[in-house]
């Protein structure tokens, strides 16, 4: 068997573009109607949109790898890079930041050349301690398989199911002079299209020690802006991958141990892409209904604690929310945090859940009520 990048004509990819025909349209015409629904709103309403995607997209990127970040701070990390007056700001560390800082300059910068460079500035955010937990790894610098092949592996030692080997590092250079050149002057091909073929192309590549997932779909939102002209997200890919993600790794699996034709990779990338388009409807209706909470209720009817737990909720609260979990966030003793609780629910802002004792939890009933 040999992998994709072993093949003679590598990296010269073909597609069936019948096939891709009617799925391209539906993603393209999803697309255009999410950007031309969010052009309808304010700015105010746009911005909120734009920093709850980006914090999904960050997030999820991230998961999908199997690393957890703190929501609130890459939520306050986001919203200071974009300049953002918000709420319940937090301080991020410095992973959180070099995450952010790498997402937001494939999609705000994305007008700007993907060089050599700004791959390894990257990689230097993702890494700032040149460690991968424990490892040591080559930051801001291509790998150099000293410790033997790039290889995706699962299963326990001894018993390790080898998914995919990379190109040895001796190609490195070569093929990604190839790939930054494709993406800085292809432009005979659809934008979406550009999209799914450089994170095939990039995470076939593999040419970091770590980080390359990550990379490989900053750099798809990176396409993904250029084929909207503009740097405003209102979606996450990355959400929808984590989602999906065992069809992911299936289909990235069989495509690289496939031949050059990339048609089945194209057509599950755009239904993926589709369903993110699809699920940013959730984002913005969660969007519109916070605003109209605000109005309805007013700021000035609450606490500190009740502002930045009922915004936490809305901006998409991870697990239940329990009296404990309130007198955390809210820095209170249990009985304030039970003070505040019993107040929102005798206003009818929150139901109980039917479990009882230390089970109990708490959402919003007045979400679907504003």
């Amino acid at each position: 068997m040999k992998y994709i990048h072993e093949l003679k004509n590598w990296p010269k990819f073909t597609w069936d573009n019948d096939r891709l025909t009617l799925p391209l349209s539906t993603t393209r015409h999803a697309q255009g109607r999410l950007l031309g629904h969010m052009e309808g709103l304010g700015f105010q309403l746009r911005a909120e949109a734009v920093l709850q995607s980006l914090t999904e997209e960050v997030i999820k990127s991230s998961e999908i790898e199997g690393e957890h970040l703190d929501r609130g701070q890459v939520r306050s990390s986001v919203a200071r890079r974009l300049g953002m007056n918000i709420a319940g700001l937090v301080t991020a560390d410095r992973n959180v930041e070099g995450v952010v800082e790498m997402m937001l300059d494939a999609t705000q910068n994305f007008k700007e050349p993907l060089t050599r460079q700004r791959l390894f500035a990257w990689h230097n955010s993702l890494f700032p301690t040149g460690h991968s937990g424990m490892s040591k790894i080559r930051a801001g610098a291509w790998r150099n398989d000293k410790n033997g092949p790039m290889q995706v592996v699962s299963g326990p030692i001894g018993r390790e199911h080898v998914h995919y080997q990379a190109p040895a590092a001796a190609k490195l250079s070569e093929d990604m002079k190839l790939f930054l050149k494709w993406f800085r002057d292809e432009n005979s091909i659809d934008g979406v299209l550009k999209a799914g073929l450089a994170h095939l192309w990039f995470v076939t590549i593999h040419p970091f020690d770590d980080g390359n997932g990550r990379i490989a779909r900053a750099i798809a939102d990176m396409a993904l802006a250029q084929s909207e002209n503009s740097p405003q997200r209102f979606y996450s890919l990355s959400k929808q991958i984590s989602l999906e993600r065992t069809a992911y790794y299936d289909i990235l699996e069989s495509t690289q141990k496939g031949g050059l034709d990339v048609t089945q990779w194209l057509e599950w990338f755009l239904g993926c892409l589709h369903r993110a388009l699809q699920g940013s409807e959730k984002t913005l209706s969660t969007v519109l209904q916070k605003s109209r909470f605000w109005e309805v209720y007013g700021i000035a009817s609450f606490n500190e604690r009740q502002k930045k737990v009922i915004n936490r909720l809305f901006e998409g609260f991870d697990g239940k929310l329990t009296s404990s979990k309130w007198a955390a966030m809210g820095k209170c003793s249990q009985d304030t945090a039970n003070r505040d609780i019993d107040d929102l629910l005798k206003r009818g802002i929150l139901k109980k859940s039917t479990e009882g004792g230390r089970s109990t939890s708490y959402s919003l009933a007045a979400i679907n009520n504003v």
